[in-house]
């Protein structure tokens, strides 16, 4: 949003069009007196939006919504030039003051940012830049835009003496006691310079805000809905001891005044110049020639921006520098010699037009918002998963509701809250049912779980969900059984499970709806390919609950038959490397069932894998017995090739690091892994080490 800073003088994100209730950003009314009456009531509403978002610490629009608010009205006024006043939303960025902390007023304002939304409008920014500093060449640098809380920084003989956060732009609160509880932060700087006002950026570190929104919620405590607000939030706690139990973490990205030697003459030398005197500035900065470097960047950072630990909502490009910023100069509102390249949003808001409730494959019974179809992060979100009864309670999701949506990196929409003050008035609280939605049967909820779940095996939309994980890609691979499909073979009874996929018939299918001889025969080879799969694609494909491709994996590894992995007890199962308690009591829950039982010999019969291949031969290796990360990408070597080579050496490979990591494997573009891998001293091996090792140990081999 245009209501807080990110880069040097970064705001919030930007809309991409359409009004937030849905429509088209309206024109710029003809009439000066509906130009008046709409400025006033844009006014109002920024206002309002600004409060919650900036003092509540509880937004209740998207943060593209609310920038087409403001974008609207800054159309208005720049038609209407007599029309802006001193108090509007344009003139002034940020809000009001709490009144709980002492305000304090900024030596220099603490402006927002233009944002620009595609590379035409990025195009334009740099035109009128050249045009005002009459030059073609201009040298840029290009940040991550951070979405955290903007503060300042002011350190005297070197030292912290104030930590001031943005506020209204131009008067901040005082948040020094919260801020010095920040490690990243610095008490003293590495010289004792007379005095110096360093700017960045307050956020909340993505893995720690999900723990502590988890720990709250075991507490019955009221969840934040992002990290931002989070940590907002904490830097105005009058508390510093309790501010200092949530890990915040700080980015310096503008060095705002410095008095005595060595002050920079460039944004990018200003870098360097806080991070020599201790001050954490983010490594991703980088210099660029043109518009195409800084092109370059955006697409980066748009494609990576899920590995970095901390939530991103663009670029920001400044002008390098700094006399030629002075040069450009200010205007109201903004600096002419900088601007917000937004990345897509990520929030939306919409509205609840039913809640029905899904059957999974494990009878698992899923509450899912069906929402008022709503664009958000370049596609089109019309349902929502609300996970189940406890969830649904806990927000208090009901049919009419307008709600506040996200997607995250894992591309999953979801429902961050409700919008309680646009609840239609005769809403009702929704209820699970008591019965199956599909077939009828009995619905249990398991003591401990909270999901309800159908007792009925033979339900059609356990079936149904049940078939479609098993001809997955990650199973078995069957391509051509889409959902339309798997209906008629439910309905015409020509599937009461899983093995009857086996014993289909070329003239069956033929007769189905949509498909001809063809396509028959086609599906028929791909069910016929599929029975040669390795066992741990197998075991992925009967859907036992917890069990992932790894994990699957890792059990065909310790158990080479099917019938091995059904027989193992608890003790043997747990014994396998990232298999827990839970994991081996769903396992022997489901081969204990006897339905599933007979499902497995049914496969067997029908020529399905139910045993692993020889293993390769066993070497070893400088690798051997370690647990292996690997990360980024290394020329010539695909991940899978490379997780072959660890394997043949008798390593485990896992996906995450942690303590009883031994060695992380980077390449390129390594990501968040590499750093955390550094910060717990766990030995890290770059592709020209690892490239080292791998012929070595293959040169030893061909002279065995």
């Amino acid at each position: 949003m245009s209501r807080k800073r990110g880069g040097t003088d970064a705001p919030r994100a930007a809309g991409q069009g359409g009004r937030a209730d849905g429509g088209a950003v309206h024109d710029v009314p003809r009439t000066r007196r509906s130009a008046a009456a709409r400025a006033a009531a844009l006014r109002g509403e920024i206002w309002h939006h600004r409060k919650r978002y900036f003092v509540d610490a509880d937004p209740s629009v998207s943060d593209a919504e609310y920038d087409i608010l403001e974008r609207e009205l800054i159309r208005i006024e720049t038609a209407y030039p007599d029309l802006a006043t001193t108090d509007s939303p344009t003139c002034r960025v940020g809000a009001e003051a709490s009144g709980e902390l002492p305000t304090v007023p900024h030596l220099l304002p603490m402006l927002s940012l233009d944002n620009v939304t595609s590379s035409e409008e990025l195009r334009e920014w740099f035109g009128r830049l050249q045009r005002v500093l009459g030059r073609e060449e201009v040298a840029l640098v290009a940040e991550l835009k951070i979405d955290g809380v903007s503060v300042s920084l002011i350190y005297e003989q070197g030292r912290l003496a104030r930590a001031v956060s943005r506020g209204d732009g131009m008067i901040g609160e005082e948040v020094t006691a919260s801020i010095r509880t920040i490690r990243s932060i610095p008490l003293r700087l590495l010289e004792e310079i007379p005095f110096l006002e360093a700017r960045g950026e307050v956020y909340y570190p993505l893995a720690a805000f999900s723990e502590m929104n988890r720990r709250r919620e075991e507490a019955g405590e009221a969840v934040f809905a992002n990290p931002r607000n989070a940590a907002a939030g904490t830097i105005r706690l009058l508390d510093p001891q309790q501010a200092s139990t949530r890990p915040l973490d700080f980015y310096a990205w503008a060095l705002s005044r410095v008095e005595g030697a060595g002050a920079p003459t460039s944004h990018s030398e200003a870098i360097g110049r806080m991070a020599a005197l201790g001050l954490r500035t983010n490594p991703t900065a980088r210099r660029c020639r043109d518009l195409e470097e800084v092109e370059a960047f955006y697409r980066e950072w748009l494609e990576r921006r899920d590995d970095l630990g901390y939530e991103v909502d663009g670029c920001v490009i400044k002008v390098d520098p700094l006399a030629l910023q002075d040069e450009a100069g200010t205007t109201a509102r903004a600096p002419r010699w900088a601007c917000a390249y937004k990345f897509p949003a990520r929030q939306a808001t919409t509205t609840v037009n039913d809640i029905v409730v899904q059957v999974g494959r494990t009878g698992a019974l899923t509450p899912v918002a069906m929402l008022e179809p709503v664009l958000l992060a370049g596609s089109t979100i019309s349902r929502c998963t609300l996970h189940n009864e406890e969830e649904v309670r806990r927000k208090d999701v009901r049919v009419g509701d307008r709600v506040l949506i996200e997607k995250g990196g894992d591309v999953i929409p979801k429902v961050i809250k409700v919008i309680g003050e646009a609840r239609p008035s005769a809403t009702q609280a929704f209820v699970m049912p008591e019965r199956c939605p599909v077939c009828g049967s009995e619905v249990v909820r398991p003591e401990g779980e909270a999901i309800r779940r159908c007792v009925n095996v033979s339900c059609a939309a356990r079936l149904k969900e049940s078939i479609r994980h098993f001809s997955g890609r990650a199973a078995m691979d069957i391509e051509g059984l889409g959902e339309a499909l798997i209906d008629q073979l439910i309905a015409r009874e020509l599937m009461r499970d899983i093995s009857d996929l086996y014993g289909l018939r070329a003239e069956e299918l033929a007769g189905l709806e949509r498909m001809g001889k063809k396509s028959a025969e086609n599906l028929l080879k791909q069910i016929a390919r599929s029975r040669s799969v390795p066992l741990e694609r197998v075991i992925f494909a009967l859907g036992i609950r917890f069990v992932g491709e790894r994990t699957a994996q890792l059990l065909s590894e310790a158990f080479p038959s099917m019938e091995r992995l059904a027989s193992a007890s608890p003790e043997e199962l747990i014994g396998v490397h990232e298999v827990g308690e839970r994991v081996a009591g769903a396992i022997r829950e489901f081969f204990d069932r006897p339905e599933n039982r007979r499902l497995i010999e049914q496969l067997g019969a029908a020529g399905v894998t139910m045993r692993s291949a020889s293993p390769a031969r066993q070497r070893e290796g400088p690798f051997t017995g370690m647990t292996i990360v690997v990360t980024g990408t290394i020329e010539g070597y695909t991940r899978d090739a490379i997780r072959d080579i660890l394997k043949v050496q008798g390593a485990r490979v896992a996906d995450s690091v942690s303590k009883k990591t031994g060695a992380v494997i980077h390449g390129a573009n390594p990501g968040s892994k590499l750093e955390k891998a550094e910060s717990l001293g766990i030995r890290t091996i770059d592709a020209a080490e690892f490239r080292s090792l791998v012929d070595a140990r293959e040169a030893d081999d061909s002279g065995a």
